[in-house]
């Protein structure tokens, strides 16, 4: 077991939450805690896995899986699993990204070894009973059918799948009807078995609960099966598809546009920076160019943004807007015109402390949702294996210069046509 605590003697520091503590298992799970004097705690798995682990035949898996966590152990059916943390006014949660799975908990921090209990049960003991499965797929059937009603949402996925096909990535979490349909416990078994390893998660912790005991009770509760006859699947880079533009008639009163290009990874050095272009352009925020030039100035669009999606070996950087048929180009020009100026003229000083003091401000407000830290964390620790404070985070910031910008906006807008997906 080691431990080691990340201590910030800048200016920064009024904004931090206290030292993290890391660990290690004997079976090679991480754990990583951060002591907070609260009598609410947070804990949960973060595990290395998810969409883009999937074989063909699997497409929809990883997400499948994280469902039937909930729906039985070796020592517990699906209602005893629903009201464990319940029935002491706890939640219990999950989800599943292109890359990652997370199932954590909330709850009083005197409960903290009946949650540890409850996520290393289905963590390590789900059986996946064939009658379970056969209901989820009822459920997750109607989900994916359901999402057609929401094109603002889906033109998301199928831009991804556009942006990456002929790799992992380039499909939907939720899988196809016809996958789906073609899961039973032989093949969830194999799946879990395959990626829910020791040494492919992370256990999350946050609250007063002292380390030691943290490390102990998960060393007690998390007791895997470790048949390693197959591997973890392996992750291939993603190609770089050619440039396309694919026009969707989906029968939308709006059309929904989205357009990007190839960006970095998640290990990049330039990832700060990048994100802070991003907030510039289009970042969620009214203030941004994007929203002033089509919806303040213009009135062309309700919503429009820039977004940055990294990967462990990939990213993308992507614009989305909505907006009456007839204006798709002139929102189009407007949109190259922002991106030319970020490329052509760098921010003055006055811009560019403006732009660092929004981007610090909304980190920090984002800090104080508790939740919201202690997934970062575990996200952190499972691909950094390191946790950035957030007075760290403002250093690295705070370095960023005007000339970072513009050479980071001239590589991203500058490198060959976007490609694009437009619903009308």
């Amino acid at each position: 077991m080691k431990n080691n605590k990340y201590n910030n003697n800048n200016n920064n520091d009024k904004y931090e939450h206290p030292s993290v503590q890391m660990g290690t298992l004997p079976n090679g799970m991480r754990i990583i805690h951060m002591p907070f004097a609260s009598e609410i705690s947070y804990c949960g798995v973060a595990v290395n896995t998810g969409t883009r682990d999937e074989y063909a035949d699997e497409q929809g898996m990883a997400h499948f899986v994280e469902h039937l966590l909930f729906k039985g152990t070796t020592k517990r059916k699906a209602h005893h699993i629903n009201n464990r943390m319940e029935n002491v006014g706890g939640e219990l949660n999950a989800y599943t990204t292109k890359e990652e799975t997370f199932i954590f908990s909330t709850f009083l921090t005197e409960y903290f070894e009946r949650a540890v209990e409850l996520l290393g049960d289905v963590v390590c003991n789900s059986t996946f009973p064939n009658n379970q499965i056969e209901k989820e797929c009822e459920v997750i059937l109607d989900e994916i059918n359901s999402y057609e009603d929401f094109p603002s949402e889906l033109i998301y996925d199928d831009f991804e799948n556009q942006v990456y096909a002929n790799s992992d990535l380039g499909h939907y979490i939720l899988g196809t009807s016809e996958t789906i349909s073609s899961f039973d416990n032989k093949k969830v078994k194999i799946f879990f078995k395959r990626q829910y390893r020791p040494h492919n998660m992370v256990f999350f912790s946050f609250g007063k609960t002292p380390f030691a005991k943290v490390m102990k009770l998960c060393e007690k509760y998390f007791q895997f099966d470790n048949d390693l006859s197959e591997p973890v699947k392996e992750r291939i880079v993603p190609i770089h598809n050619k440039s396309t533009i694919q026009i969707l008639d989906k029968d939308t009163s709006q059309a929904h546009v989205m357009l990007g290009q190839y960006s970095s990874d998640m290990f990049n050095d330039n990832r700060f920076a990048l994100y802070l272009l991003n907030n510039i352009l289009g970042g969620g925020n009214a203030s941004s160019r994007l929203n002033n030039s089509l919806r303040e100035k213009n009135g062309l669009v309700y919503n429009v943004e820039s977004i940055v999606s990294t990967y462990t070996d990939t990213g993308l950087f992507s614009v989305y807007f909505a907006s009456d048929k007839k204006h798709i180009e002139r929102c189009l020009k407007l949109i190259n015109k922002e991106m030319q100026l970020l490329c052509e003229k760098p921010l003055t000083a006055s811009q560019l402390a403006i732009a660092k003091r929004m981007y610090k401000g909304h980190m920090g407000i984002a800090s104080q949702n508790n939740e919201s830290v202690v997934l970062r964390m575990g996200k952190s620790f499972l691909h950094y294996n390191d946790y950035l404070s957030l007075s760290e985070m403002f250093n690295k910031i705070d370095m960023i210069e005007a000339t970072d910008l513009q050479d980071i906006a001239n590589r991203l807008f500058n490198n060959g046509e976007f490609m694009q997906l437009r619903y009308v």
